[in-house]
C-alpha cells in the first residue's frame, strides 16, 4: 500500500533535507522523499545513506528522487523518476522486487504511459504553480485532475502533487486521487502533517456529519 501523504524534502544544502526529514519524522510522516538535485552524485548518495538511518529509526518509508542506483544501494523503499529521468523500465531491473517506483505525469497521456511501464504510483501534478520546479506544464487545477481521473479508471495510486496547501486536501480526495505529495507547505510547519492526515483519513468531514446527525435529530 502506497501511503497517502508524501513529504517532499527542501533544502538550500544536504544537512537542511536531512534536518527537515527528521523533522517530518518526528511530526508522523510515513513517507519522505529526498529530492536533492544538481549535486555530484557522491554527495546524494551519502545523503541518502543518512536519510535511511533516520527514515528506519523512524519507521518511514524513504524515496530516493531520479537516483535510481543510489536508491538501490542504501536500501531504500524505492524511488521517484521525473519525465526527463531515467525509464522506469531500465530502473526497474536495478530494484529489489519489494522497491516502489513513482513516476511524474502532467497530461493523461504521460500517465497511460506510465502505467505500460508498470509504475507502482503517479504523481500528477502540477495542481498549481510551484518556484521548486522548472518548466512545469499548466497547471491542472481541480478540473484537471477530474478529467484525467475519469479517463484513466486504473487502480495504481495517483498522487497529487504541486503548491497544494491544507485547504486543498479535502477536495482532491472527493475527486478520488489516493493522496497527497507536500514540500512547501509542511516545510514551513512540520506540525501541519498530523492536520494534512485528518484531512486526507476525512477526520473532520466526519466530525461534520456526525454534528449535522445531532442536530437533525
Amino acid at each position: 500500500m502506497i501511503p497517502k501523504l508524501h513529504y517532499i524534502s527542501q533544502g538550500q544544502t544536504p544537512e537542511e533535507h536531512l534536518e527537515h526529514i527528521q523533522k517530518a519524522c518526528t511530526a508522523g510522516a510515513e513517507l519522505v522523499q529526498l529530492r536533492l538535485k544538481k549535486l555530484p552524485g557522491k554527495t546524494v548518495w551519502e545523503t541518502a545513506k543518512k536519510a535511511r538511518e533516520i527514515t528506519e529509526k523512524y519507521q518511514t518509508r524513504l524515496i530516493i528522487n531520479d537516483f535510481y542506483k543510489i536508491a538501490a544501494s542504501v536500501k531504500a523503499d524505492g524511488v521517484h523518476l521525473g519525465k526527463t529521468d531515467t525509464c522506469p523500465t531500465v530502473a526497474r531491473k536495478e530494484l529489489a522486487s519489494w522497491q516502489i517506483i513513482g513516476g511524474t505525469a502532467n497530461t493523461l497521456e504521460d500517465c497511460e504511459a506510465l502505467l505500460d511501464k508498470k509504475v507502482d504510483y503517479i504523481g500528477l501534478g502540477p495542481f498549481r504553480f510551484t518556484k521548486t520546479k522548472e518548466n512545469l506544464s499548466p497547471v491542472l487545477g481541480i478540473n484537471g485532475y477530474l478529467a484525467i481521473l475519469e479517463e484513466l479508471k486504473s487502480q495504481v495510486p495517483v498522487i497529487a502533487i504541486g503548491g497544494i496547501v491544507l485547504e486543498d486536501v479535502t477536495e482532491l480526495m472527493k475527486i478520488g486521487v489516493h493522496g497527497i505529495a507536500v514540500s512547501g507547505e509542511i516545510t514551513r510547519n512540520f506540525n501541519s502533517i498530523s492536520e494534512f492526515k485528518k484531512l486526507i483519513n476525512g477526520g473532520p468531514l466526519d466530525e461534520q456529519r456526525w454534528i449535522s446527525d445531532e442536530k437533525i435529530k
